[in-house]
Parts: C-alpha cells; sequence; structure tokens
C-alpha cells in the first residue's frame, strides 16, 4: 500500500510537471501519447490502490461476517479465507469447494484491465511515434 501511494504521488507530480510553460514548448506527439499511458497506468494503479482499501480496513472478524453475509443459496459453512491479489479479490471458501468473492467492488477489476490495456495501446504509439521521429532526423541529418 505505501510503495503503491508512493509511485501513485510521483506519477502524479510527474503529470502535473507537464503542464509548466516550459514542457507545453517542447511538447512532441510522442511524449503526448507517453503521458497519456502513464496517465491512464496511474489511474489503474489508483483504482488497484482503492480496492486494497476495502480489505484494509477489516479485520479478520469483519471480513468472515462479510463472508457469511454474502454466502450464496446452498454453500455449506464457510472454513477459510484468502486474498488474491492479481486478480484483487477477498475469497471465503467454502466446505463444499465452492469459493466466492466479497468485498472487492466488482468494477475494480476489469476497470484496471481496461486501464491497462489502454496504457499498454499509448505506449506502443508512443514508442512508435518516437521511432518515426528518430528515424526522420536521422535521414535528414
Amino acid at each position: 500500500m505505501l510503495a503503491g501511494t508512493a509511485t501513485l504521488l510521483a506519477i502524479a507530480l510527474y503529470l502535473c510537471s507537464r503542464f509548466t510553460q516550459q514542457a507545453r514548448l517542447r511538447r512532441t506527439p510522442f511524449t503526448v501519447w507517453r503521458d497519456v499511458s502513464l496517465a491512464t497506468a496511474a489511474a489503474a494503479l489508483a483504482l488497484y490502490l482503492w480496492g486494497c482499501l476495502h480489505v484494509f480496513f477489516l479485520d479478520d472478524q469483519d471480513q468472515s461476517e462479510e463472508c457469511e453475509l454474502q454466502r450464496p443459496e446452498g454453500v455449506p459453512r464457510l472454513v477459510g479465507l484468502r486474498g488474491d491479489f492479481i486478480p484483487l479479490r477477498l475469497v471465503c471458501e467454502a466446505s463444499s469447494g465452492r469459493d466466492y468473492s466479497v468485498i472487492i467492488p466488482g468494477y475494480i477489476n476489469p476497470s484496471i484491465a481496461v486501464l491497462l490495456l489502454l496504457a499498454l495501446a499509448c505506449a506502443l504509439v508512443s514508442a512508435l511515434l518516437h521511432h518515426k521521429q528518430r528515424t526522420t532526423t536521422r535521414k535528414k541529418g
């Protein structure tokens, strides 16, 4: 949690620095795509941390109560809990072998996946534009 928060703050500070007058004058298409890629990766990290906070502030007793409250019909008793970090979830293990997830909102993992795919696409566009700019510069010089 601390490393993720520090990373998110560092990315946010860097992106804010990109709005200065000097940075705007040196702006190129590949730097804009790079910054968009960083912004979407930061949004994915923020969502991941938001999901972690849902589990972080609950003690074992509260987590067990959530499992009991959200236990589906036909599932016998709870035998354990486990947390998975990828995908982010808190899994309630039932004696029948049927597991179910609780606490983490359902929109967290799909949103993170979409944001990370978007960040990857923007990074690829940025790399292609940077490569194109470098090869054009070499041909001229």
